[in-house]
């Protein structure tokens, strides 16, 4: 862990240098690749030794067989090896080195590694195979049209930036930072023209790191000083199963639960500040002319802690992981997307059973809050009054909700996770299924694919934006609504 803080500080500061002395006005794409690729390399090396080797090892295996099969199948093949050659590490780390362990945990590193081979095979093959007309408008928008070279392939599965903690980023959005064409794109994208006006501005992401890197503070402190306090552990403690009362139960499993997410925080928030401070994250202004850094950011944390629904925190939770399962597997599920989706997200995670118990936990949660939200939900919109008493009622319940669901997810094993779930008598896994039993659950995944697939295409930002903003792989869209936002933030990026 000590490591992984310095190492993560390092590349900070070396991020301010790249962007001061290897800007892309300055130095060539060809330099700023070889530099970006050596500097995460060596951080690999210094933060999990000789383990290091494997990023390079699945990296270029993978750009082999996409080299040799072709851009038909090389998605599939890509797929099946690199999460294949990811479960096979975490096997070998949990199971004969140290199990409940995180200490040298090179298999973090390895899990953005794939997301990026995997997402990129994918672009590869809708950009230089399919049909244009039989791409959804966001896979046209992140389509690859030519095949990299070895070292671009490498420079973006193991630049500095990201190697530690990611977060994932498309191989359009890192290429276009790389050759200095990102910001003006930007400018040029809305209207289709290119705005000469702003066209050598180099809009300053100080201000954007100095907020995150005040986050990245408080979450630290937080995790430090209240984390240890309030140990997940202790929701299994037979004493305190034995005495506590259900609302005291429940309470101290919220803020249990809450008080573990710092670390994620912290760590996120950081990597994120890092890119920025690269110069790379820009994603426009804001309708005020504001300059927004959060085109790769992985989480909004006022969001999560006032989520009013289980599709809220999932929308705001790991942003870019739950894009990568959206556009790898729900986009492209031919039956039960939901279940393929979660199941997938397990099996990234990690070989733990606990990850499978919260992850099938989460599915019926999912379809629960679902089936909940499009049934009563219309019932409580129309009175603020009434709305607010609602929201206050699934802010609770979507607490509970979450905390009850990702308990497995920290306890690991199946032992204590069967432990905390049959002192609540399988309460939340009883009502989902009732849930399910009563309500209609609408089948909206094709309708929602068919609404995405006459959307109009705008710019690849916008359609990012969109995507950032609607990343709801286990949810529904409504088109109404969808359609509103898209025309607003169309019209404040014009202005």
């Amino acid at each position: 862990q000590v490591n992984f803080v310095v190492c993560q500080l390092f590349a900070l500061l070396a991020a301010v240098w790249f962007r001061t002395y290897l800007h892309s006005s300055k130095t060539s794409p060809f330099i700023r690749h070889v530099v970006a690729t050596l500097l995460g390399l060596y951080l690999a090396l210094f933060c999990f030794g000789w383990y290091a080797l494997h990023f390079v090892i699945q990296s270029g295996i993978s750009y082999y067989i996409m080299i040799i099969i072709g851009v038909e199948n090389m998605h599939k093949y890509c797929f099946v090896f690199a999460l294949g050659y990811l479960t096979v590490c975490q096997i070998t780390r949990v199971y004969i080195f140290d199990y409940g362990q995180y200490s040298a945990d090179f298999s973090g590193p390895m899990m953005i590694i794939t997301q990026k081979i995997t997402s990129l095979a994918f672009e590869i093959h809708d950009g230089m195979f399919r049909k244009n007309e039989d791409l959804t408008p966001s896979q046209r928008c992140l389509a690859v049209r030519r095949m990299p070279s070895l070292l671009e392939y490498l420079s973006y599965n193991c630049n500095f930036m990201g190697i530690l903690a990611g977060p994932l980023c498309s191989y359009k959005d890192y290429i276009t930072f790389i050759e200095g064409r990102s910001y003006r794109l930007q400018q040029s994208e809305a209207n289709g023209k290119e705005d000469t006006k702003y066209e050598q501005t180099d809009p300053s992401p100080n201000i954007a790191v100095a907020q995150k890197l005040l986050i990245c503070g408080l979450s630290l402190l937080f995790h430090v000083t209240i984390t240890k306090t309030l140990p997940v552990e202790y929701n299994i403690d037979d004493n305190f199963i034995a005495t506590a009362s259900w609302p005291v139960r429940f309470f101290y499993l919220y803020v249990s639960l809450m008080a573990a997410r710092p670390k994620y925080y912290f760590a996120w928030t950081l990597a994120d500040a890092i890119n920025n401070a690269a110069g790379f994250g820009f994603r426009g202004y804001d309708k005020n002319g504001v300059t927004r850094w959060d085109l790769i950011s992985n989480l909004r944390i006022q969001q999560i802690e006032f989520s009013t629904s289980f599709k809220m925190f999932l929308d705001n939770w790991n942003i870019q992981t739950a894009l990568w399962l959206k556009r790898v597997c729900y986009e492209r599920a031919t039956f039960s997307p939901t279940i393929q989706t979660f199941i997938l997200s397990a099996i990234w995670h990690g070989v733990y059973p606990g990850y499978y118990l919260t992850f099938l936990t989460g599915v019926l949660m999912t379809l629960a809050a679902r089936a909940i939200r499009n049934n009563i939900r219309h019932y409580f919109v129309e009175s603020p009054a009434v709305k607010l008493c609602y929201d206050i009622v699934t802010w609770v319940a979507t607490q509970a909700a979450i905390s009850y669901t990702v308990v497995p997810f920290v306890l690991l094993s199946v032992k204590p996770s069967f432990t905390f779930y049959s002192s609540c008598y399988f309460c939340l896994h009883i009502a989902s299924i009732l849930v399910l039993l009563v309500f209609p659950l609408k089948r909206t995944e094709k309708g929602s694919k068919k609404h995405e697939s006459v959307q109009p295409v705008w710019s690849r930002k916008l359609e990012e934006e969109s995507l950032l903003q609607k990343n709801n792989y286990p949810t529904t869209n409504n088109s109404f609504s969808q359609k509103q936002e898209i025309t607003f933030r169309y019209q404040a990026l014009k202005q």
